[in-house]
């Protein structure tokens, strides 16, 4: 059994050849804007890892998708941002089909035989903003919506061919609802502008991308359930507990390289060492039960997404201590002669900062234990 081992084959099992693809190169050329992570992942076929295989797709189910995407984390971690946000799409997508008029089977086959990129344009970023009040509106003009409005950071936002937006937008009797809209990257009005200055994360490509007045034939608008309230659909649930659960396991495969170096290191205590082990495993333990439960269940419903959200605020913890605790483990002379233990644990500290933060949803989190339904906001 080795460290990373099992991610690893199934990273190798279902897009064969990038983990050695990333291997080749260095993490600062990996994580540097234009690097060639996001090039590697489409020429492995990775944007139909969440495709079902009934439209082409590889069709991974959540346990494997969380290995995977531990594995990626662990090689890239801006790539492991970036490809989330991918696939969190792609898996909005294969929902919405369940209850489309048929389009979407369609696009779910041009992302395999394409290998069509996602960028995610639901609503994130804006410090204090609910997460379901998107900055992007859409109106009807006739027989087309248009779409005015921005999404910063928005991952992807150079490498897309399409973009996936939450909007707003009023139903037949004037109710404003969340709607979701499928923008081609080469619409007219649709840009992108500079946005993300840090160097961690860089490669993801999280800049700012904006609508003008882009046209769009209504099938690419799907409206749903969701209002003002807050409380969540079959879709979002859906698409939060993708997110949530593929997000916290890239960032603990980023934790999981730092504590790799230690274990290579070799010179610290085995006491220190396997408790890093057990502190980033148990995590991931965490995240693997839940996704075996989405892979088991027939219906997702709001007590599996808590558990999702209890199990990304318990990584961010462990994600904390690893890497403060490996950090030291490697010692002054690595801190010197290299940035790489440094910028990992930068990197991992990112899951913090997706959303729903853990002070906006602690009131919320509580409620649910007493019978209430779960508002995301």
């Amino acid at each position: 059994m080795n460290f990373l081992g099992t991610e690893r084959e199934v990273l190798e099992a279902l897009l064969p050849g990038l983990d050695a693809a990333l291997a080749r190169h260095s993490l600062a050329e990996l994580e540097r804007p234009g690097g060639p992570a996001i090039a590697a992942f489409r020429e492995a076929g990775g944007p139909a890892l969440l495709v079902p295989a009934q439209n082409t797709g590889i069709g991974a189910d959540p346990l494997q998708a969380v290995r995977l995407q531990r594995a990626v984390g662990a090689r890239c971690p801006s790539l492991a941002v970036a490809t989330t946000m991918h696939h969190f799409s792609v898996a909005s997508l294969v929902e919405t089909a369940k209850h489309g008029a048929g389009f979407e089977w369609m696009l779910l086959e041009a992302i395999v035989g394409k290998r069509m990129l996602l960028a995610s344009g639901f609503a994130e970023g804006q410090t204090g903003q609910s997460i379901l009040r998107p900055a992007i509106r859409a109106e009807r003009r006739g027989g087309d919506v248009v779409l005015n409005g921005s999404k910063k950071p928005c991952s992807l936002a150079r490498s897309m061919d399409l973009l996936t937006a939450s909007v707003v937008m009023a139903d037949d009797s004037g109710v404003e609802r969340l709607a979701v809209a499928i923008v081609p990257a080469q619409t007219k009005g649709v840009s992108v502008r500079p946005f993300w200055r840090s160097t961690v994360l860089a490669g993801a490509e999280s800049e700012e991308v904006v609508l003008e007045d882009v046209v769009l034939d209504p099938q690419l608008v799907v409206l749903t359930d969701v209002g003002a309230d807050a409380v969540l659909d079959s879709l979002h649930i859906a698409g939060f507990l993708w997110f949530e659960l593929l997000m916290t396991a890239g960032y603990l495969g980023t934790a999981s390289a730092l504590v790799e170096r230690v274990l290579r290191h070799g010179r610290s205590a085995a006491l220190v060492r396997a408790e890093l082990v057990t502190d980033v495993n148990a995590a991931m333990l965490g995240v693997e039960a839940v996704a075996r439960a989405m892979r088991e269940s027939q219906a997702w419903d709001e007590s599996l997404l808590v558990d999702a959200l209890m199990a990304r605020y318990a990584a961010q913890d462990a994600i904390a201590r690893t890497t403060r605790t490996a950090l030291e483990a490697l010692g002054g002379m690595s801190f010197i002669t290299s940035d790489e233990g440094t910028y990992l644990a930068s990197a991992a500290a990112g899951l913090g900062f997706h959303p729903p933060s853990r002070g906006r949803m602690a009131q919320s989190l509580c409620a649910t234990l007493d019978g209430e339904p779960l508002h995301v906001g």
